[in-house]
């Protein structure tokens, strides 16, 4: 699954270099996927065995006893909805209806089966054993309404156990609901006939991960219980079904689509939607077919996914040496989905703007967000629904994996992001034990960007560990599962452990003048930590000897006068911290010629500095001090470095009198940069270089933002939409326009917002509408959230994220999230990653006691009501609060004096 709000700015673009993978992923993957299934086994029936007394009451824990093994369903859903509405919409029923067999192998004698079901009304239930098709007696069943969701039923006579096959036969009826999981529906308006008439259609999709199968069906609904699916959808004329697998049509007034059966496979990967989409197709060795609305099908927007799919396929097949298993795989681009884009085996839903590309009004970002999207979500076809966790614990195995094939080559972003999330004392570690993580929200609250993006990264720094013999090693693991390679198991498996299995990361202090090299437990808000040390391999250079030495926790200090800088091309997950001699020798470098230091140790030097400086382990004016020198640097990760991190000061700041100083700093700093690419800017243009076109991005923003006249007065919202303006400079510049305009510039946005057909381009428009300084339109924005007619329900939590990054709208934000909370976790209860996201926006800013006590009075309103969504993320944004609030009474006046220094 892709994280469904934003996704970090990738350093590469275009199809060849999104799917030529490096020979160090394979081996990662290999490699650890073998260690993992070495330490967890795939779930086999266990030992018949035959307990003296046969087990009743419900299970010890949450999840489901191991006495039945589910084998194959068959599943029949019939929804009642009309995908096109008719004129007696009062025919129009949110309701379906199915039943479904499952065949389970019983390992032991037993009068009790356990199921799950959520939100369904089971109307029929019956066992009969495989065989003979004899009927067993059942003395009742019933739902829990608790957070087992188990479905108990109860029978007369035992089953036999002895691997002895049964049928479990259930009929069932649910509510097809707009909350974006299970089976749901979600509305669409398309243009049809003539230009200005519209037509409102209704489709049904389903969404399952995690637990989510259990919402359409009664199933054994954990990711190790695998099993074969055959879906059969009857549904309307004029809608098509489309499922896993390859469907045949039959029938009239209803048509039945019955689907092969599945592979073996996880409850979350099954899928199915209905609906009056089109598609478009790509035969090949395997066909790829896209579907979307009629007009974006019509329009050529599918083209681009068609071409990218096709060439990362045939990619992937070659680098795993493993053919993709099915004969055909269908994505589609769905209006309403609460996730980027989910993984489902041969079926793939995606949001409109992951999967759709119009290349007339689309950036380039854009495009290599569908580039990147598609990439992650093919890589787990391999890793995820061909190999799958044992449990939800090791969820990270699925997603880092995905999230480092989706991204080639250095990734800072994902890093940085990681660090963040993880330099917290309630951060988790990527795997934990399996009965830490028990029910609905344990499991979504996994994930976030440890499973992610830490994941990723520490799968990248396997990559620089493992030797050239081992990448081979690494490759006939993988081509070749008998291949027993137990002395680059036991060497990865000796590194891997402890960054695994332990919470947070390393900060490594390094005294240059002996050569002393320490670890020690990065926290922002420092308590003991722990005292377990991570293997670390440190790669350093040194000045007048750029040779990259490689050394397990020493480093040879350099010669006097000479400087060192450690995590070469920042390979590990760790940061660095010297003594303050060598910070100022790596600063003196960086404004005498910053190029002989690699690009992203530029970024990573500031980002160390500034993060290491807010643990209290640094004095901020070092980590200040190393800004200065971008006057003469135009390379983008450097830049988004240092404006990530004047952001956080910003945050802390803009509310007090430090920002007047902080805003002329930034403003002289950023005009080099903007001069640098205004030529491009004035003329519609960007460079070639990806990186610069972010870069000219970041000039555009920081400038205008920062009150940088020429910047203000080159935009005119009205002339905006009367002359062409790059796709890439859009959203930006729509934005300044807004913020610099009154309310009839906002009323023109949001006609134009309602009239956009394309997703990417309405995404550009809803955030530029958040960027107004009116109060009154904030506030009024902010309620259109809650109306899905005017913001889709999947875009509820991404625009108040936008409205609290405005100062201006992040206490009207944190005021309204508050005042609606019981909606919004009603209504966005299963996408807690989403909430996750929307705790941290609304809280960046948060530095007071007033602010920390007020999440304090939240989370003790939620702990009354027993609510655990989003606990830890809850928890994560007090901590920050409590660091934030200790390094601004320690750190307002320091900050001020500097700034105005450098005036």
């Amino acid at each position: 699954m892709a994280k469904g709000i934003g996704m970090s700015k990738a350093l590469a673009v275009g199809v060849g270099v999104l799917t030529v993978s490096s020979v160090c992923g394979l081996v990662m993957m290999a490699v650890m996927y073998k260690i993992q299934i070495d330490r967890f086994p795939p779930v086999s029936p266990p030992t018949p065995t035959k307990p003296p007394v046969i087990p009743t009451g419900l299970p010890p824990t949450l999840r489901l006893p191991d006495n039945l093994i589910p084998e194959s369903y068959k599943v029949f859903i019939q929804p009642y909805l009309y995908a096109v509405i008719p004129n007696n919409y009062t025919n129009q029923s949110f309701a379906f209806t199915g039943h479904s067999t499952v065949r389970v192998k019983c390992m032991i004698v037993s009068k009790s089966i356990f199921l799950h079901a959520q939100d369904l009304n089971v109307t029929t239930v019956e066992v009969r054993k495989s065989d003979s098709n004899e009927k067993l007696s059942v003395s009742g069943y019933k739902i829990h309404h608790n957070e087992t969701n188990f479905l108990e039923i109860q029978l007369k006579d035992a089953m036999s156990g002895n691997e002895t096959y049964y049928d479990i036969f259930t009929k069932f009826e649910g509510e097809l609901f707009d909350g974006l999981d299970g089976f749901y529906v979600s509305g669409y308006t398309e243009k049809v006939k003539a230009e200005e008439e519209e037509e409102e259609d209704e489709d049904q999709e389903s969404l399952l991960q995690p637990t989510n199968a259990r919402k359409v069906f009664p199933c054994f609904d954990e990711p190790a219980l695998k099993a074969v699916f055959q879906i059969t959808i009857i549904h309307r004329p004029d809608t098509v079904a489309l499922s896993n697998g390859i469907g045949e049509i039959d029938g009239e007034e209803w048509i039945v689509t019955t689907f092969e059966e599945t592979p073996i496979m996880s409850t979350y990967s099954l899928a199915f939607t209905v609906s009056d989409f089109k598609s478009k197709t790509r035969p090949s060795g395997t066909n790829i077919h896209i579907h979307a609305r009629g007009d974006a099908i019509y329009a050529g927007h599918a083209d681009y996914a068609l071409e990218v799919t096709e060439k990362i396929l045939i990619r992937y097949q070659n680098i795993f040496g493993l053919k993709y298993p099915l004969t055909k795989i269908d994505q589609i681009a769905l209006p309403d989905i609460s996730v980027g884009a989910m993984e489902n085996w041969g079926f793939i839903s995606y949001q409109e703007s992951g999967l759709l590309y119009d290349k007339y009004t689309a950036s380039t970002f854009d495009q290599e967000r569908v580039a990147t999207l598609i990439a992650h979500e093919l890589a787990h076809q391999w890793f995820g629904n061909l190999v799958t966790m044992r449990w939800w614990n090791d969820l990270w195995l699925n997603e880092g994996f995905a999230t480092y094939m989706s991204y080639i080559g250095v990734q800072a972003d994902e890093t940085q992001t990681a660090f963040q999330v993880d330099s917290l004392n309630s951060s988790h570690p990527l795997s934990l034990q399996e009965n830490y993580i028990q029910t609905f929200s344990e499991i979504t609250e996994l994930f976030d960007d440890i499973t992610y993006s830490k994941g990723a990264a520490v799968l990248r720094m396997l990559a620089t560990f493992m030797t050239e013999d081992a990448f081979m090693k690494g490759i006939k693991i993988m081509t070749n599962v008998s291949h027993n390679d137990q002395e680059t198991k036991e060497d990865v498996e000796g590194f891997m452990s402890t960054w695994i299995e332990q919470v947070g990361y390393p900060v490594i202090t390094i005294i240059t003048q002996t050569g002393e090299t320490s670890q020690e437990h990065f926290l922002l808000k420092q308590t003991q930590g722990h005292d377990i040390a991570w293997q670390v391999h440190i790669r350093y250079i040194k000045d007048r000897d750029l040779t990259e030495k490689n050394d397990i926790l020493k480093v040879k200090g350099p010669d006097k006068d000479e400087w060192l800088l450690a995590n070469v091309n920042c390979a590990g997950f760790f940061r660095v911290n010297y003594d303050e001699e060598n910070w100022n020798k790596l600063r003196m470098q960086l404004e005498r010629y910053h190029h002989v230091i690699p690009i992203i140790n530029r970024g990573q030097l500031i980002d160390d500095a500034f993060n290491i400086a807010r643990a209290h382990r640094l004095n901020v004016t070092i980590a200040l001090s190393l800004t200065k020198y971008l006057v003469n640097d135009t390379e983008y990760i450097p830049w988004e470095s240092a404006l990530k991190n004047l952001d956080h000061l910003i945050l802390m700041f803009d509310r007090s009198e430090v920002y007047g100083p902080i805003m002329k700093y930034i403003r002289n700093l950023i005009t080099q940069l903007y001069d640098h690419f205004e030529e491009y800017t004035i003329n519609g243009t960007v460079p070639e270089k990806h990186t610069d076109q972010y870069n000219q991005v970041n000039a555009i923003s920081v400038a205008c933002s920062n009150g940088l006249t020429k910047c203000i007065t080159m935009i005119d919202l009205n002339e905006l939409f009367t002359f062409s303006i790059h796709p890439n400079l859009r959203k930006a510049i729509y934005c300044s326009a807004i913020a610099s305009g009154d309310e009839y510039d906002w009323e023109f946005a949001w006609i134009e917002y309602q009239r956009a057909t394309v997703a990417a381009e309405k995404d550009k428009l809803r955030y530029a509408l958040s960027c107004t300084k009116e109060i009154w339109l904030l506030n009024r924005y902010l309620q259109y959230t809650l109306d899905p007619s005017k913001i889709r329900k999947m875009d509820m939590v991404s625009t108040i994220n936008y409205i609290a990054k405005n100062v201006a709208g992040q206490p009207l934000a944190w005021d309204f999230v508050r005042g609606h909370w019981s909606y919004i976790t009603q209504e966005y209860g299963a996408g807690v990653v989403s909430l996750g996201s929307l705790l941290d926006a609304v809280t960046k800013r948060f530095s007071t006691d007033v602010e920390r006590e007020e999440l304090k009075q939240l989370q003790r309103e939620q702990e009354e009501k027993n609510q655990g969504l989003a606990a830890r993320a809850l928890e994560q944004v007090i901590e920050r609060t409590e660091a934030n609030i200790k390094w601004v009474k320690e750190n307002k006046q320091i900050v001020k004096d500097w700034f105005i220094g450098e005036l």
